[in-house]
């Protein structure tokens, strides 16, 4: 474990043990580890949360959890009725570092985790039971080695009254992999927080990253590069893990899927010196790979590129990569303020959280930067109207926005197993209807052979989707929309803008998902499940 998380965790213990008003033992300071074999049974040391850790004729001392009963304690006084018994309060790594040495690793012969359209119950169940029997450590490793085989984007721990669910996250949909009891959960979750260096007691959410490589118990090397999320649930630790896979090469403009008109646009913004780009979209919608794709393409050696980040996701050679650590009290607008000194032509803001860094961003781009950052909205004019509440009424720094985009991502059928469906008379209307509602410049002319498609499940292909791509919408600042924002904030809203956006020739998310869908790329309910 990290030694400050290490430590933090000893010392959070420590005041416990105060609080009880018991003794307390730092199990780390104990070189030599005695194991009292013939006194219980791993099962039993389990069970009862219990570690004994001296013991002679006349004394037993054993080391207990704070979930160690108090029923359990007046047990082992009742039993070792010749021996004194005493007790003291050590931690749960302490407790899982123990037993690790008590229940050495067997070998286990792990299966591939295979998911499909229905629950799987005997490889859920198969998967439970391989988790119960490998080491800790191989939990962790296991789990991601698996979610990176399966192309998953985040593997969901989740506690429950009774044990904890295990999911993993693929092409944007969630599926059940397995389910461990609460003894288990807890030992995964003392793992995770040894490798991320986050605390299992602490009380409010936390943010962790691992980067290392675990050894299974079969000798298979498994490298884990991860973002670790952990929060406090009523009935635990729950996490969630976003995985990271990195490839430089993948990281370009050309490969984001953008469409001709979108691509000009996108290459035209970003090649002025100055202004406001935001990539708008919810958790997991691809903006972050959409601002590295951006960074990645000004990354030469004419430019100064700094940017501020929580926590840096991907390190890129030839850039200056900052970490703001805002769980203790570091903000993106401080550290904003602060790169400026730096000379910088290009600024990536990792997330616009608040007013402050809303405003500083907005100087900066009015100073001679090109800012670039992400936004939570749920489309581009939505992101405008946020914006102009939290910066007021104020044309001049309207006028450094250059370019918004909001994105999503939709699953990609898999074109091998694809089948052509005729759509009903009512679909086929409404689907008219978005596509007469286009006015952005894009090429339509495939449209006289435009088919429908719907997936087709495969044994190898459980779903008939194969991938993810993003469908977009580039809100620019044409002169109108300029003259537009300089109104009074209570004549402006959502509607009112994206209308001036459509009127400008944006291509909004729903004609750009429909318009992918009329290709064969994805399915119509598709779109409509990630757009609503």
């Amino acid at each position: 474990m990290a030694l400050d998380a290490r430590t933090e965790e000893e010392q959070s213990t420590m005041r416990r043990a105060r609080v009880l008003s018991m003794p307390y033992v730092d199990t780390s300071k104990i070189e030599n580890k005695v194991l009292y074999k013939e006194i219980f049974t791993v099962p039993e040391i389990e069970q009862m949360k219990i570690i004994p850790l001296t013991a002679d004729q006349r004394t037993i001392n054993f080391g207990i959890t704070t979930v160690t009963s108090q029923n359990t304690m007046k047990k082992l006084r009742d039993h070792f009725i010749d021996q004194k018994v005493t007790f003291s309060i050590i931690s749960d790594v302490g407790f899982n570092e123990y037993l690790h040495l008590y229940d050495p690793p067997k070998k286990i012969e792990y299966q591939d985790i295979s998911i499909s359209v229905k629950s799987n119950l005997q490889s859920i169940a198969q998967i439970s039971q391989t988790l119960l029997e490998v080491r800790p450590d191989d939990m962790l490793a296991f789990l991601v080695q698996q979610a990176f085989r399966l192309g998953s984007s985040d593997i969901h721990l989740e506690t429950k009254h009774e044990g904890a669910r295990i999911r993993f996250r693929v092409d944007g949909v969630l599926h059940l992999i397995a389910e461990i009891n609460s003894d288990r959960y807890h030992q995964l979750i003392s793992v995770l927080a040894s490798a991320s260096n986050i605390s299992t007691s602490a009380d409010e959410a936390q943010t962790g990253q691992i980067n290392r490589s675990f050894k299974l118990a079969t000798g298979e090397d498994v490298t884990v590069n991860l973002r670790v999320e952990a929060v406090p649930a009523v009935n635990g630790t729950d996490a969630v893990l976003r995985l990271f896979n990195f490839r430089k090469d993948m990281l370009r403009l050309s490969r984001l899927g953008l469409n001709r008109s979108q691509d000009e646009v996108m290459r035209d913004i970003i090649a002025r010196p100055s202004g406001l780009v935001m990539i708008v979209g919810p958790t997991g919608s691809g903006k972050s790979t959409t601002l590295y794709s951006i960074i990645n393409e000004l990354n030469t050696d004419e430019r100064k590129i700094i940017t501020l980040e929580d926590p840096v996701e991907y390190q890129i050679e030839g850039i200056t990569q900052i970490p703001i650590k805002s769980r203790k009290g570091s903000s993106f607008a401080d550290g904003l303020r602060s790169v400026l000194r730096l000379d910088p032509d290009v600024i990536m803001v990792g997330e616009i959280r608040d007013n402050d860094t809303a405003k500083t961003a907005l100087q900066a781009a009015l100073t001679g930067h090109l800012v670039l950052s992400t936004y939570h909205a749920s489309s581009a004019a939505a992101a405008i109207t946020r914006l102009l509440d939290a910066i007021g009424e104020n044309p001049l720094y309207a006028s450094t926005i250059r370019l918004i985009q909001s994105q999503r991502l939709v699953r990609r059928l898999d074109d091998k197993t694809k089948q052509q469906i005729e759509p009903t008379a009512e679909l086929e209307q409404y689907l008219e209807s978005i596509v007469q509602s286009i006015t952005a410049d894009v090429d339509l002319s495939f449209l006289p052979q435009a088919k429908l498609y719907k997936p087709t499940p495969t044994d190898q292909n459980p779903f008939g989707y194969e991938g993810q791509f993003a469908i977009r919408e580039l809100l620019t600042m044409t002169p109108d929309m300029v003259k537009l924002l300089s109104r009074p904030a209570h004549e402006l809203s959502t509607e009112v803008i994206e209308a001036e956006a459509i009127k400008g020739g944006m291509l909004t998310m729903k004609q750009d998902g429909v318009l992918r869908a009329l290709q064969g790329d994805t399915t119509y309910e598709e779109i409509f499940r990630v757009l609503g």
